[in-house]
């Protein structure tokens, strides 16, 4: 059972990994579960070229995804490292630290 992606997870997916011009699927032909893992593992070509990508997101944007982890529903902890620290520092500059706070206690990172 997958889950679905929302109006709003395709919009920053697609912000996030334009170049897939709106794929949704990975190679075996399943659509992504999530939306960071596939960007982080096969989109972006480096710790920075990831960090470029979430960067655009707006802090509405960013705030969605930290809420979807909370959540559970979105997976941050099997990123790579430089990925999960781009991710944390992103939180806490464009959202607030209190946000980061509530991120790292719920993946276990407090």
């Amino acid at each position: 059972m997958g889950r679905e992606f929302t109006e709003m997870d395709i919009q920053i997916f697609n912000k996030l990994a334009p170049e897939l011009q709106g794929n949704l699927m990975s190679n075996s032909g399943h659509n992504y579960p999530f939306i960071l893992r596939p960007i982080s593992h096969k989109v972006a070509e480096s710790a920075e070229d990831f960090k470029e990508r979430i960067e655009k997101l707006e802090a509405e944007e960013l705030d969605y995804i930290v809420q979807l982890a909370i959540d559970g529903i979105e997976d941050i902890r099997s990123l790579d490292e430089d990925d999960i620290d781009s991710i944390m520092e992103l939180v806490e500059e464009k959202i607030s630290t209190e946000r980061l706070k509530e991120l790292k206690a719920a993946l276990g990172f407090a």
